[in-house]
């Protein structure tokens, strides 16, 4: 019998489309990847076998390309790995009849605002927060807020754009460098919505530390697939995450309370099916729900999860959207962490050293650099992407958090400023 066709909806710049790739592949999978290489072709499906290019800028005329070419070659299930694509992945799959989350709820997840006033509306933790227009004056806005706060836009991910301002010219600053970042990100901007390039969020800055929670849903309940400590502090300015460790070290109700506040803020947006990522702060008066995704953990991070007889991550996804037996969610004994490699200033990145000297490092697994020679880079709040990442794995997460940051102490990062434009 021939397993039913998956349909993996993955950026061209994503990390993880190898990874989903492998995990088909070891399943026995077949793959048709839905991307926005060629989104400016209007029809273009059939270019190439395996490949369906789609407008992700028009979430709905997306969904129509997919539900088109599934008339002729059908997919039993579907994966996103970013909020623009899980928003395309509901309004799929209700076109095709598939098991997914509404398309108003994933709707809400991609979008900042909607989503912290549908949590305050359910009476769930999160900062206090208002909306403004960036056709409003910033000095007005900067005497109606408290402060310390943090500006960010509602429909970027990836910590971009989102900056901590401590008085009004602090936030006047912010604001104006939200504008330019903003104009830089038209893409994201009309996958999120209209209103989503011309909308700031700005909320109460919440002290003390974060975490992750990487869970899955399943008919409506959430299971915990692990529990990360950021161990270095995100006070901002910016809010650049750099190490993510589990199991978590926080006490064990602590722990209970994330997780019954991340199922309940799942059921207040709607979510019902497939991965989900959400950040929370560990406040003095208890966890503060920060965001809730729609997709699973970013960049190459998933690296760090495995489960039940060693399956990876991805191949717990594709087990789950295509309706799979799934043996175990069980994360493995051991302790394991992933640094996302910081861009330490902006320029132009000629190369760098020590890389095999990381790998040596022990409990180091690998260390995998993503940015190519020649390439501009920039840290946060412009930046979009990190340098690469260290993965690591041990008895204990203190050993890992050890030997995460002995590796980045050997790697010799070479960045050289920019030539002027003639």
């Amino acid at each position: 019998m021939t397993a039913p066709r998956l349909l993996l909806l993955a950026p061209t710049q994503s990390y993880r489309t190898d990874d989903f790739l492998a995990a088909a592949a070891r399943l026995g999978v077949p793959v048709v990847v839905g991307t926005d290489r060629c989104h400016c072709i209007e029809e273009t499906f059939g270019e190439e076998q395996g490949l369906w290019s789609l407008d992700y800028r028009k979430p709905e005329h997306a969904a129509e390309q997919i539900a088109e070419a599934a008339r002729r070659e059908p997919v039993g299930g579907i994966v996103p790995v970013n909020e623009t694509t899980a928003v395309i992945a509901a309004l799929a799959a209700r076109r095709l009849g598939l098991p997914w989350n509404p398309p108003e709820a994933a709707l809400r997840t991609a979008d900042k605002g909607a989503q912290r006033s549908r949590l305050a509306e359910a009476g769930l933790p999160v900062p206090s927060f208002r909306a403004f227009r960036l056709d409003e004056d910033p000095a007005r806005a900067a005497e109606a807020v408290g402060y310390p706060c943090v500006l960010k836009p509602v429909g970027l991910s990836a910590s971009r754009g989102v900056i901590r301002a401590d008085d009004p010219d602090g936030f006047v600053a912010a604001w104006r460098r939200i504008e330019r970042i903003l104009r830089a990100a038209r893409t994201e901007r009309r996958a999120a919505g209209e209103g989503a390039g011309r909308t700031l969020l700005v909320e109460s800055f919440v002290p003390g530390a974060e975490v992750a929670v990487e869970g899955l849903l399943r008919g409506g309940a959430l299971e915990l697939l692990a529990l990360f400590d950021k161990p270095d502090p995100l006070d901002g300015p910016y809010f650049e995450e750099t190490i993510y460790v589990t199991p978590s070290r926080h006490p064990a109700a602590l722990r209970a309370e994330v997780e019954r506040l991340t199922g309940e803020a799942c059921r207040a947006l709607g979510l019902a099916e497939g991965p989900v990522h959400a950040e929370l702060r560990l406040s003095p008066s208890g966890p503060v729900i920060l965001e809730v995704a729609a997709r699973s953990i970013g960049g190459l991070c998933a690296r760090t999860l495995r489960f039940g007889a060693g399956i990876s991550l991805e191949e717990l996804l594709v087990c789950h959207a295509l309706r799979l037996p799934i043996a175990s969610l069980r994360r493995e004994r051991r302790a394991a962490g992933v640094m996302m490699i910081p861009i330490p200033r902006a320029g132009t990145l000629h190369g760098v050293a020590g890389v095999e000297e990381a790998r040596a490092v022990a409990g180091v697994e690998d260390v995998v650099v993503t940015a190519q020679p020649g390439r501009e880079v920039a840290p946060l709040p412009e930046g979009d992407s990190y340098f690469g990442f260290i993965f690591a794995r041990g008895e204990a997460p203190a050993e890992v958090e050890a030997a995460l940051r002995e590796a980045h102490a050997r790697l010799r990062i070479d960045i050289r400023a920019s030539l002027p434009m003639v």
